[in-house]
């Protein structure tokens, strides 16, 4: 009959709305993600930039490799340790997924790839830092190390359905929960407090802050960069990542107040990178003035400032307003300016000033969201209200300090989980003497020591340097080829005549070669 048509119509336009809905989202977060990913292009040329030419082969190989130690993490163990196991009807609380290894099971493979492209910027954070002397066996264990445990634990606490943080939880913490929509904390600052930990073991490059007998130097050592041209290239590719890295956060797209959401969210990504560039850059002007006489405009300063503010916006910037978007970049550019002159007092060596930038513009960004949360932005987004940000609490009359409580919470357990976790594990690199390369290789760098070459052929390398490089490569290459006399003669084989008069021939070869 016709109500039966009519039914059967509606029921089939209804599905046909669910399944457009579905695809649109998944279309979303993919597009998100492909952004995301983007900006492994930016933290390449960024730390390609920043760095002495001798080291850019090395540096680049560092960030693809990023891609495929940290893949390799995430999909084995990393994305089952964040959301596996995930029960959003259930109030009980976990510190650690525990289903969906090796994505297995039914599994989002959409909201997979978003997650995978995130992991893949957190080990990329520190590879800047650690530059131009650690070995390369250390950074592949630590970039399946990073995303495959370290920062799963940070995601699942922030994030996950049954995450002691969570604002998406059944019962979250104190009423709301953290809120930090794209990770400020869990990402930024868990990569950044990563990057002073292996800083701190691996210790300076030589020279950076002693002279060869160990004497303090009156002022660090300038080393590099050696292109600004790829530093504004790494730059401006991360701003551009960062329009799916915060407005992607919002996982949907499907209706009308998600738009709005994902477009203040845009806006305020914008407004935090913009304010972070100039008070960085104006900032650093004056104070050279005051010191120089001199107006002196860094480009360092501008660019940092412009990534430090960018960090710090990610936590808050689906719930707050443009003016305090604003404000939050603003700070962030001292924030950075002071983080760095701390981290130079201190005589530990950021090859890419990473650890001011994401370590200390994600506490930042987080103790922020926790002033500046307004609660009409917090109720579109998705978050309780009965907690809001500091400032309008006591616009309130309330000085309720929950939220901002709920936030130095999480700071404190992304600083003590990272440190407490990746300590004991350079630790360990460290005693394998898997961490520091050679001395003579980092003189030389790690593009001819290790790479079959110098990225650029301008590069000026002493011929001492070279000598010294060729003899100690000698040297083990002699004591290589004396272990395996020795086990063949154990085992009763005797080399005959004409290949050990050829053997020799080429070892003088080699040494002409040197």
């Amino acid at each position: 009959d016709i109500s039966s048509l009519l039914k059967c119509v509606a029921e089939q336009a209804q599905q046909q709305r669910e399944d457009l809905i579905s695809g649109i989202n998944s279309f979303y977060l993919i597009f998100a993600g492909a952004l995301v990913y983007f900006m492994q292009l930016g933290f390449a040329m960024l730390c390609a930039g920043s760095i002495r030419e001798k080291n850019v082969k090395n540096v680049l190989l560092w960030n693809l490799l990023d891609s495929a130690g940290g893949a390799f993490g995430f999909w084995s163990l990393g994305y089952a340790f964040a959301y596996g196991g995930d029960d959003p009807t259930s109030s009980q609380k976990t510190f650690i997924g525990n289903a969906g290894f090796f994505l297995t099971g039914d599994t989002d493979m959409e909201f997979w790839f978003f997650q995978f492209a995130f992991a893949c910027a957190i080990s990329s954070i520190v590879a800047g830092t650690i530059a131009e002397r650690c070995q390369m066996m250390a950074y592949l264990c630590y970039s399946i190390f990073l995303c495959g445990f370290v920062y799963p634990v940070c995601a699942h606490a922030f994030w996950s359905a049954n995450g002691f943080l969570s604002s998406f939880a059944k019962e979250p913490l104190w009423g709301t929960g953290v809120i930090d929509l794209a990770g400020s904390g869990p990402v930024h600052m868990t990569g950044g407090v990563a990057a002073l930990v292996m800083a701190i073991m691996l210790g300076p490059r030589r020279g950076r802050f002693y002279d060869e007998d160990g004497n303090v130097l009156c002022e660090p050592k300038a080393m590099g960069p050696h292109s600004v041209a790829l530093q504004f290239l790494g730059t401006f590719a991360l701003w551009f990542g960062w329009y799916g890295f915060n407005p992607g956060s919002t996982l949907l797209i499907h209706s009308a107040r998600l738009g709005d959401v994902a477009s203040l969210v845009a806006v305020n990504t914008t407004l935090g990178a913009a304010a972070g560039a100039l008070s960085g850059m104006f900032t650093s002007t004056i104070l050279d003035e005051r010191k120089t006489g001199v107006y002196t405009w860094d480009t360092t300063a501008a660019m940092n400032g412009c990534l430090t503010g960018l960090v710090a916006i990610t936590a808050g910037c689906a719930t707050v307003e443009p003016w305090a978007g604003f404000v939050i970049g603003l700070v962030a550019g001292w924030v950075y300016l002071g983080a760095s002159a701390l981290i130079l007092r201190l005589r530990i060596d950021d090859a890419v000033d990473a650890i001011p930038v994401h370590m200390g513009g994600g506490a930042w960004g987080v103790l922020a969201t926790g002033l500046f949360s307004n609660p009409n932005r917090m109720e579109i987004a998705g978050y309780a209200t009965d907690n809001l940000g500091w400032f309008y609490e006591w616009g309130r009359g309330s000085g309720n300090f929950t939220l901002m409580g709920i936030q130095i919470c999480s700071i404190l357990f992304v600083f003590g989980w990272t440190v407490c976790i990746f300590t004991p594990f350079c630790y360990v690199l460290k005693r394998l003497n898997w961490l520091r390369i050679d001395p003579i290789e980092e003189e030389v760098g790690m593009d001819l020591s290790r790479h079959k070459g110098s990225a650029y052929q301008s590069e000026d390398i002493s011929d001492k340097a070279k000598s010294e490089f060729y003899s100690s490569r000698r040297k083990l290459q002699l004591q290589d080829l004396s272990t395996s006399d020795r086990r063949k003669s154990s085992k009763g084989i005797d080399k005959p005549a004409p290949q050990a008069d050829s053997m020799s021939g080429s070892e003088h070869a080699a040494d002409d070669a040197a």
